[in-house]
């Protein structure tokens, strides 16, 4: 076993079983690579994609198992019921916890990858619904491994690789088929074969201020003095995924391809985050520092600033606690959150406040269920939450900060910067921080060289408070004082301004100028009735009294006058017409006056608040009073003034009482409405989880099945060709005898059809004419052993009938397989082989001479009928008929048992002279011949022919 260069984790889900089939198929067994395969899985049905899955690649498939190290060359995948996790290169398996809700195992597998591996880890999102694999994907992205996606357009279900290409952090889109071809090419990169970090491309400065030139053009942010490790790594892994080697080719490669640039600043931009990411860091603020500053608040409410917030996550996690806070409490304080980011992008997804169903992994359920809502495979931040929070882009480097915060989070920013930049925005926070404001940090950052500015809350959180206010840098206070006094009148927009402003300027000199000489006294209300400018001399019409400052008319305006105002301001606002009174008496330095109240509303644009001009002229001044003017009699108008709002209080009061108790209905009934809905969302909620994980499972299982299915249905058509090409009539029986299946050969034999199918096996005896073959299934049955006999068939025809037991693995069952065999030809031979046995045998028997037939050891197995009459006697008082006991010993053996030797050794003989001797004494001269009987080069016997030497001297001598 040998260690992997990467470890490949593969997640799939409904229609992964293709798309797992393509990729493994063009995977070389021999690519240096692990691959552990995560599925969504059925507890109830036992998974058959090892044997599946060894279809389609030479590498051995095998179920995970705990404490298992991983191993080159090998696939492994997720057994049913288990979660998978990797620690120290070993696979880790655990119960998977139904109590959580929807269960990831995806995500799960993913995120202990990329802590396990860092940057050999490798993760390929394939076919599946819903969202799975999504947050695994930002883990393996934050420690520098390389994802790959299917293409929508190629998986039958698109939901999790969509969901993985929406975050833009894929390196690579594409069908499961060529996604082999750039892995390989992928890892044997010289940048991904590279044992020590980066340093190889930093040497190339000026290709590398080229790049960060282009990226300052495209997106206005500088990443000079970003860290350089992180950068070049980055900029390193865009050149692996391109295929580029050097990093001058990849400068003129961005110059080319404008969309190459707008990737690789995502690259370096990639906000990594999730919902209550490090848990202990939100508990500490929930209960030991947002209490007392949602307690201290006062009026003006709190301002928290988050700073990097990507794509809102930790923003929504800051919104939620503060409100779990101010309900435990019971109080309510406007808070008001700024998240911003530098990556625009980023902000206007967080501001939408829609994330994938994997956020559960990272969510209380309770707070998911009170905070979220599911829309399809989705949630979305209440609204009450997402009016909490202002989302808006901004580049801490550059763009003036914010000020009046009381707590600032800003999580895994600074570790990207180099130390003078991380001084630099620790000044720009601290600045930003009223007195005993908090600095939230990331578990990986710290306020280094500025113990002056922070003391620690808890330092093991990273969690500081202001020491006190300190200025900004040169150039951010410069920039704050424009920000304050606006653009530079340099330019065509700042000569414009200017214009624009010393118009106004002049307009207002010549106002004040008329309104000393020759204009009447002018006021401007607005419809609250608050004094807005004032036109001439006030004096004895206006006075200010004691106590708080305001600026409402009837208030400010003399006893006298503040009738008549108030009720004409509010038929001028109510109608939009103007009104006049005249003939209004009042006291003016200590001497009466009667004055005219012209009041006009001033002319209004899209926007603005309404106004009202108000002229006061003494009536002596002018010839006669308006057309216009009403006579105003102060008791008359104060009579009606009161029983018109006196009739107004009295329908309001009614009204407010009726809605009032409306409202309590309403508000008891909704609230009651809201639990029961609340309560049965989640249920639904939790159902319709369940049921989603269930179908995918069951997708998952009937896709394996279908496979298999396929599978047989090929080994069927193997068979049913198999058994038409042997042409043997064969019957399959079923445990009752009744016919289940036949081969066409058996059609010849005895006309059986279709319609035989489920028949008794007697039916087809009688066509066989062999009643008896019940009884001998019923033998083969009962034994389990093979049984056959010869069935003749009439027309001369022959068959070998046998019977075997049905076989399944190791066992046998109840079932028959009957074969029927034709022999004719056989049976013909044999007859004709029994007549050659015959006429063979009268001629052995006849021959005049001794023949005799020995067994490899010289032992007499057979013998003619002349050996018979004339050493049958002899063979008798033998004890075994071994033809060496009847040839004398030597020396008065003539070489008998020499020459019998050479013959059974294989040496044939020819005419040779042995004697033998009869136990009654008799002595038979013979001649003897013979030869050696072979098979594959070994003797296994001998026939010899022995001539006796007196009927040839009787011959002779006759």
């Amino acid at each position: 076993m040998s260690t992997p260069d990467y470890i490949v984790g593969i997640g799939a889900s409904a229609g992964g079983l293709e798309a797992l089939d393509a990729f493994f198929q063009q995977m070389p067994p021999d690519s240096g690579l692990s691959f552990v395969v995560v599925q969504h899985l059925s507890p109830d049905y036992k998974s058959l994609m090892a044997e599946l899955l060894s279809r389609h690649t030479e590498m051995p498939v095998q179920r995970a198992e705990d404490g298992e190290t991983v191993a080159a060359n090998q696939v492994y995948l997720i057994p049913p019921r288990k979660n998978l996790t990797l620690f120290h290169g070993k696979l880790i398996l655990s119960e998977q916890d139904a109590s959580r809700g929807v269960n990831l195992p995806i995500d799960v597998f993913l995120r202990s990858l990329a802590e396990d591996q860092g940057e050999r880890a490798i993760a390929v999102i394939l076919s599946g619904t819903g969202s799975d694999g999504t947050r695994g994907i930002r883990a393996i992205k934050e420690q520098g491994g390389m994802i790959m996606a299917q293409s929508a357009d190629s998986a039958k279900f698109d939901g999790m690789p969509r969901s993985a290409a929406a975050t833009g952090l894929p390196d690579f889109v594409l069908p499961p088929e060529e996604m082999p071809r750039l892995l390989q090419s992928f890892v044997q990169h010289p940048h991904s074969a590279k044992a020590e970090g980066p340093g190889v491309i930093v040497t190339d400065e000026d290709a590398l201020t080229r790049i960060f030139a282009l990226l300052r053009e495209d997106s206005s942010i500088d990443f000079t003095f970003y860290k350089s490790s992180t950068v070049v790594r980055r900029i390193e892994r865009r050149m692996t995924v391109n295929e580029i080697g050097e990093l001058r080719d990849y400068a003129r490669y961005l110059e080319r391809h404008r969309d190459e640039v707008n990737t690789l600043r995502r690259e370096l931009l990639i906000g990594v985050t999730s919902f209550f990411r490090d848990r202990e860091v939100w508990e500490y603020l929930e209960q030991s520092v947002l209490p007392g500053l949602i307690e201290n608040s006062g009026k003006n409410g709190l301002r928290f600033w988050v700073a990097g917030c990507s794509t809102g996550e930790e923003a929504y996690s800051l919104a939620i606690i503060t409100r779990e806070v101010m309900d435990r409490l019971g109080l309510t304080v406007d808070v008001k959150i700024f998240a911003t980011d530098v990556d625009r992008n980023a902000v206007q997804n967080a501001g939408s406040g829609i994330y994938p169903e994997s956020i559960v992994a990272d969510l209380p359920p309770d707070l998911l269920a009170k905070y979220f809502q599911r829309q399809d495979e989705q949630f979305q931040i209440a609204r009450r939450i997402r009016e909490m929070v202002v989302f808006a882009p901004h580049d801490l480097l550059r763009d003036p900060p914010f000020t009046n915060i009381q707590l600032v989070s800003c999580r895994n920013l600074l570790i990207y910067l180099q130390p003078v930049l991380q001084k630099k925005v620790l000044d720009l926070f601290n600045f930003s921080l009223s007195a005993d404001g908090v600095l939230v940090l990331g578990n990986s950052e710290t306020v280094g060289d500025a113990p002056d500015t922070y003391e620690p809350v808890d330092q093991k959180l990273r969690i500081f408070r202001t020491r006190g206010k300190r200025r900004l840098p040169a150039n951010q206070e410069s920039r704050e004082h424009s920000m304050r006094t606006g653009p530079s009148p340099s330019g065509p927009s700042g000569r414009a301004a200017r214009q624009e402003h010393e118009e106004e300027r002049l307009l207002g000199r010549l106002v004040e100028t008329l309104g000393e000489e020759i204009l009447p006294l002018i006021l401007v209300v607005s419809q609250d009735l608050e004094l807005r400018h004032v036109v001439g001399n006030p004096e004895g019409y206006l006075h200010m009294p004691t106590g708080r400052v305001h600026h409402d008319i009837t208030r400010l305006a003399t006893a006298d006058l503040a009738t008549p105002l108030a009720t004409g301001l509010q038929k001028v606002f109510k109608t939009g017409e103007r009104t006049s009174y005249s003939n209004v008496h009042l006291r003016l330095r200590e001497e009466k006056q009667v004055v005219e109240l012209r009041m006009l509303p001033l002319p209004t644009h899209k926007g603005q608040t309404p106004l009202a001009a108000v002229v006061i002229r003494p009536q002596h001044q002018q010839a006669s009073s308006s057309d216009e003017a009403v006579v105003y009699d102060l008791d008359q108008e104060t009579q009606q003034r009161i029983a018109d709002l006196e009739a107004e209080l009295q329908f309001t009061r009614e009204n407010l009482q009726a809605t009032v108790e409306e409202l309590e209905t309403a508000n008891e009934e909704l609230q009651a409405s809201n639990e029961e809905l609340q309560a049965s969302n989640e249920e639904l909620q939790s159902t319709n989880e369940e049921l989603q994980s269930v179908n995918e499972e069951l997708h998952t299982v009937n896709a394996e099945y279908q496979s298999k299915i396929s599978e047989l249905y090929e080994l069927n058509n193997d068979l049913d060709n198999l058994l038409s090409a042997n042409g043997i009539a064969s019957l399959f029986l079923d445990s009752q005898l009744r016919i289940r299946r036949y081969t066409p050969a058996l059609t010849e034999v005895c006309q059986i059809t279709d319609g035989d199918i489920g028949g008794h096996l007697a039916e087809v005896c009688r066509r066989l004419g062999a009643q008896d073959l019940p009884e001998l299934a019923c033998q083969v049955q009962r034994e389990r052993q093979p049984a056959e006999r010869e069935v003749h068939l009439g027309r001369g025809r022959w068959y070998l009938l046998t019977m075997h037991p049905y076989q399944v693995g190791s066992e046998y069952t109840s079932s028959v397989v009957m074969s029927l065999v034709d022999v004719t030809h056989l049976k013909d031979t044999q007859r004709a082989l029994e007549a050659s046995q015959l006429h063979f045998r009268r001629l052995f028997d006849e021959a005049p001479h001794i023949i005799l037939l020995l067994d490899p050891q010289g032992r007499i197995r057979e013998l003619n009928r002349t050996a018979h009459e004339r050493l049958g006697s002899a063979l008798e008082d033998l004890e075994s008929p071994d033809l060496r006991e009847l040839i004398p010993a030597p020396p008065d053996d003539e070489g008998g048992h020499q020459a019998l030797e050479s013959l059974l050794k294989g040496a044939p003989l020819s005419e040779g002279r042995i004697r033998l001797r009869i136990p009654d004494g008799t002595e038979i001269p013979a001649e003897a011949s013979g030869v050696p009987e072979m098979v594959e080069g070994r003797v296994t016997g001998a026939r010899i022919v022995l001539r006796d030497m007196r009927e040839r001297a009787q011959t002779g001598d006759g």
